[in-house]
């Protein structure tokens, strides 16, 4: 009998992936241990419920893997599963330094929305960051369904690309939120935690909360500063991206932890059991057994010694990136970068919009993606910037020569977008388009996924 279509598809896919280069910062390649886990008979089990937390974050590995406690599942048949997740949980706080975690989320978006659900009521105040200034659509974008349920209050960034602190405590002080969102998915800059935290002190019941699904793997790598450590009660993450896991959601917590089947009293010490509450049966259904251990697999990877020369290697090349890019006259928002990621204004730098050179770069196999800049007047589909970041090539072993040619191509295909004026006439130029795709093939195949 033969294969389905779809797996021409996914071959196809493979090869796309390794003859090109993946300059979306959310994106990256995850090991084969991370892909066998995923692909496992764990997608067979339904595991409504959770694990004991006995002993999780003070254990040694081999008691977990050995030890079955009671759970608090609504199946039977757990005990391979129970010591997956237990692995998964622990070796996760011990990567951020938290009390508990909660690995069920199936993204980032549910892991935020489980934490609104856990501490707010209908209508309470969220103070995050502006979408438009490089906040998340879960942020308090009209468009979701959290921003229907919970008033979002914006705070923005400065004219240096960073946050407004004077503005964000104006705010905090003003309105009394119920939590103090710090996240993004197009800020270059490294939050002052300590600041914040010292602002949410101020609030009588304000939890204060971090979403860092963009750098979670510079915090695990020792580059970036982890909001745990500054009195940040909640910190959220997706667990692919920098982390270079498995595509799915964290929930890391300080405070008591203790059986999420009795209702605890609504407090910030009790923060965990809220949000094992809130995760299951509060938004979600049954784990994804078969992520959570790919997710487990990922976390012991981060742990290991060499997964810190990576991370300082995805900031090096992120900063040799943006240097190369200013070079080739690209402005930058924030005038360079201090994490994995770059925001090009290609409006204010050469006149056109970012869609127009995304689909430009993607024809030479530079993939990356159009974004809004602050202030932007292009919309969501005709945006004034470009967003690229270095996890990606950084896992495929690229250093700062590289990053010199990737800015040199693009300034190429700029120049290429230029001379035809508009994207439907980019087939003019399929010979140089051509050209240069032939030699992202070439440097790509040298470094092989």
């Amino acid at each position: 009998m033969a294969k389905d279509v779809v797996f021409d598809l996914i071959k196809n896919e493979k090869k796309r992936q390794a003859e090109g280069l993946e300059l979306i910062p959310s994106e990256n390649y995850v090991s084969k241990d991370v892909l066998e886990a995923m692909g496992s008979v764990l997608t067979n089990k339904y595991s409504e419920g959770y694990p004991s937390f006995e002993g999780v974050g003070t254990w040694k590995e081999e008691q977990i893997a050995d030890e079955i406690l009671p759970n608090y599942r609504y199946y039977g048949g757990q005990d391979n599963i129970d010591r997956i997740e237990r692995l998964a949980i622990d070796r996760a706080c011990k990567l951020f330094h938290a009390d508990h975690a909660n690995v069920q989320p199936h993204s980032g978006a549910n892991a935020n929305e489980a934490v609104y659900f856990a501490w707010c009521e209908p209508g309470d105040k969220i103070l995050a960051m502006n979408l438009g200034h490089g906040g998340h659509l879960t942020h308090g974008s009209p468009v979701t369904r959290s921003a229907k349920i919970y008033n979002f209050i914006a705070y923005g960034t400065d004219e240096t690309g960073d946050i407004d602190y004077a503005e964000l405590e104006k705010l905090a002080l003003a309105e009394k939120p119920k939590i103090i969102l710090i996240g993004y998915s197009a800020f270059m800059k490294i939050p002052d935690f300590k600041r914040v935290a010292k602002i949410a002190k101020e609030i009588p019941g304000c939890l204060l909360m971090a979403d860092m699904a963009h750098v979670a793997g510079l915090i695990a790598g020792g580059v970036h500063p982890n909001p745990l450590d500054f009195g940040f009660n909640v910190m959220t993450t997706t667990t692919h991206k920098t982390l270079r896991g498995p595509r799915g959601g964290l929930i890391l917590s300080n405070g008591n932890i203790a059986s999420p089947l009795k209702k605890p009293e609504k407090t910030i010490e009790n923060i965990p059991i809220l949000i094992d509450r809130a995760v299951f049966p509060g938004t979600q259904g049954g784990p994804l057994e078969h992520i959570i251990a790919a997710k487990a697999v990922a976390f012991g990877e981060a742990l290991k010694p060499e997964f810190k020369t990576y991370a300082k290697n995805i900031v090096k090349n992120a900063k040799a990136l943006a240097d190369g890019l200013m070079e080739e006259g690209f402005v930058l928002q924030g005038g360079g970068t201090e994490n994995h990621l770059v925001l090009v204004n290609v409006e204010k730098s050469f006149g056109i919009d970012g869609k127009f050179f995304e689909k430009a770069l993607d024809m030479v196999g530079l993939t990356l993606n159009a974004n809004a800049v602050p202030g932007d007047k292009g919309g969501a589909f005709r945006p004034s910037g470009v967003r690229l970041g270095t996890p990606a090539i950084t896992t495929r072993g690229m250093g700062v020569k590289e990053m010199k040619q990737i800015a040199a191509w693009m300034k190429r295909v700029l120049n290429i977008c230029l001379g035809v004026g508009k994207e439907e006439l980019l087939d003019n130029a399929k010979d140089e388009l051509d050209q240069i795709r032939q030699e992202v093939k070439d440097l790509s195949l040298s470094f092989p996924v």
